[in-house]
């Protein structure tokens, strides 16, 4: 389902409900969050809706996700890391978010934004982590505004300023979603590489 039938079906509240449902609900890993918010920021050069709205909207949408995801983590708690897997979720998701989360500390609640998947699980692992509540609160909306109305200001940017930048809708929303997965690719890479080099067939 590409981004720019979800907003000409679902509206601007369809874009605020997928960017809570990314941000905040285990569930919505899958959905195009990068691209999504790009796409309504380009439509909204075209008059589909009014920027200011869309940024102010993703922003509140982003922040209180990661709100909901974070008091999921502080109830769940250790519960949350020995659920077994289904078709919508994954405990390498988890693994991944709190691998990421241990590395950049803090700052991955900005961070985590920009990297799919391991944003919707970063603030869960925040809260099973009970990172102080206001230092998240900090980090959290910062985040969320850099992401909802950042990427959203891109794209009416670019669309405002290209002229039928429409036809490279496809190819531009292709290369943000291979972007915004290489720091994910990165993590992979990593965790095989040393899992290779702990593999005691190889000394």
């Amino acid at each position: 389902m590409s981004p720019e039938f979800l907003i000409e079906t679902f509206g601007t509240l369809g874009v605020f409900a997928v960017v809570f449902a990314e941000s905040g609900l285990l569930i919505g890993f899958f959905l195009p969050g990068d691209s999504l918010l790009f796409t309504a920021g380009l439509l909204a050069s075209r008059g589909f809706s009014n920027i200011g709205l869309l940024m102010v909207g993703c922003s509140i949408a982003a922040v209180v996700g990661d709100q909901v995801g974070y008091v999921i983590g502080r109830r769940a708690g250790p519960a949350l890391f020995k659920r077994p897997d289904s078709r919508f979720f994954h405990q390498r998701n988890v693994e991944r978010a709190r691998t990421y989360f241990v590395e950049h500390g803090p700052k991955t609640i900005i961070l985590a934004r920009f990297v799919p998947v391991v944003r919707t699980f970063a603030p869960v692992v925040a809260g099973v982590g009970e990172m102080q509540y206001r230092r998240f609160v900090t980090f959290n909306v910062v985040g969320g505004v850099l992401w909802g109305a950042g990427v959203t200001l891109a794209g009416y940017l670019l669309g405002s300023s290209i002229h039928d930048i429409d036809k490279w809708l496809l190819p531009i929303i292709v290369v943000i979603a291979g972007v915004s997965f290489l720091p994910v690719l990165r993590e992979v890479w990593k965790v095989r590489r040393a899992s290779k080099g702990s593999d005691p067939g190889e000394n």
